[in-house]
């Protein structure tokens, strides 16, 4: 086969990590990345001339769960059974649930590549190997290899990669059984090539993982800060002093600027996890409809609290508009400007941090409305405390809970770009564009 020049594909953006270096190091000394020179078809591509195309129930053992009334369910136990909810927790391996059995039937061999059979989670391809033994309920099933010619982890890269929508009937309600698994056309490189392509690609997940355990440690570390900066528990240096309390209304004013009718403004809702985010973005068109013209129109710093309690904020949230010169909100949401008085990117912070529920809590005067929202009263919001430090140390906190979101952000980013990597790397070598020769 014709040998390429020195290009590592796939692996370029990685030159600075440790694990990538030394993958890149033990393939130089016995495979490089080569083109295929002779092909043979598979279904609408091609595959290389030496790679074998099977039905994928030759290849595996099929095991569907069952209901858990057939077991003795507890919080600890010798065998962890799986609900779909389960897969979630994990991102590749699958060694806790949260509940257990000490039956001893029914029992999913280690190295099982599991997945749902049944409803959106297809869709959403949530596909794990168990590194335990395990039981699963009737919503799951698992397929582990039944020839010695299949290596597990090459079985789950190429069940992620193909997406489980693509082996599923979809023509209503998603599902997967024996009939869709056993037909399955599934492409078998040798042996030595399906760990090869498993090794670089376990690599990059490990990449990954670690690179997300550093978002979630910036993440806790930002909490603190938030838990204890922004109370006033810790202070920064050359900061001391009491901290004043003023009421919302002497430090923002209300905004009740309707609609001038311009076509510049962004038309926007509330997320309670991205915060101001277009409709377009959010629900693919505008849903305002004629109630646009009563809409509450927002200039870039100002802020809006939405009314609707959900599992993130359960006492409603309240988001800076940061990115949009000018937007247009539902006149339902209380909006606000802040006064010189101010750092407002202090109180973006404050407001994020939950640090309203306590007082929000008391002055609801009932459940949710018809339309989902809370009943709380613009007059009594604007009689709301909060902290009220020095401008000059709201500023200094609000640049240290500033730097930490960027650095947060930066890591996300990373995250991203690893995923992309990958899913390249996948896309040659699960299809034998690019090989690895042994």
């Amino acid at each position: 086969m014709k040998k390429e020049n020195s290009q590592n594909h796939g692996l370029d953006g990685l030159k600075d990590d440790t694990d990538l270096k030394s993958a890149q190091s033990e393939q130089s000394s016995k495979s490089v990345i080569q083109t295929t020179a002779t092909t043979k078809p598979f279904l609408n591509t091609t595959i290389p001339i030496d790679w074998e195309i099977k039905k994928l129930g030759t290849l595996v053992e099929i095991v569907s769960g069952v209901s858990p009334s057939l077991f003795k369910l507890e919080i600890v136990g010798k065998y962890p059974y799986l609900k779909v909810e389960d897969l979630n927790n994990c991102q590749k391996y699958q060694t806790e649930s949260r509940e257990y059995s000490d039956d001893e039937k029914n029992i999913v061999p280690t190295n099982s590549v599991i997945f749902p059979k049944r409803g959106a989670a297809i869709l959403n391809n949530k596909v794990r190997i168990n590194l335990v033994a395990v039981q699963m309920d009737s919503n799951l099933m698992a397929i582990y290899p039944k020839s010695v010619h299949l290596s597990y982890e090459y079985l789950y890269y190429q069940i992620t990669f193909e997406q489980l929508h693509k082996i599923a009937d979809t023509s209503t309600i998603p599902q997967i059984n024996n009939k869709h698994i056993v037909p399955y056309l599934f492409p078998l490189p040798p042996l030595p090539e399906q760990k090869a392509i498993a090794h670089i690609l376990s690599l990059m997940d490990s990449t990954i993982n670690k690179n997300n355990l550093l978002v979630a440690k910036k993440q806790l570390q930002k909490k603190w800060l938030m838990q204890n900066l922004l109370t006033g528990k810790k202070r920064l240096k050359g900061f001391e002093g009491e901290w004043e309390e003023k009421k919302l209304g002497k430090l923002f004013t209300e905004i009740k600027n309707i609609n001038d009718g311009g076509d510049s403004h962004s038309v926007m809702t509330i997320s309670s996890k991205l915060g101001l985010i277009s409709q377009e973005d959010k629900f693919d068109r505008v849903i305002a409809g004629d109630s646009l013209k009563k809409y509450t129109q927002l200039k870039r710093g100002d802020f809006a609290y939405n009314k609707g309690n959900s599992k993130t904020f359960k006492m409603g949230c309240v988001y800076q508009l940061e990115e949009k010169q000018s937007a247009l909100v539902p006149f339902v949401y209380i909006c606000f400007s802040p006064t010189d008085l101010i750092d407002s990117k202090f109180y973006k912070h404050w407001f994020f941090a939950h640090a309203l529920d306590g007082q929000l809590q008391k002055i609801i005067t009932s459940g949710a409305r018809g339309d989902g929202l809370l009943n709380v009263n613009t007059e009594d919001f604007f009689k709301l405390k909060t902290v009220f430090p020095p401008k000059e140390e709201q500023t200094a906190i609000a640049q240290v809970l500033q730097s930490a979101d960027k650095e947060i952000q930066l890591l996300k980013t990373k995250s991203e770009k690893l995923r992309e990597q990958k899913k390249g790397m996948m896309q040659v070598l699960l299809t034998g564009k690019k090989r690895l020769k042994i």
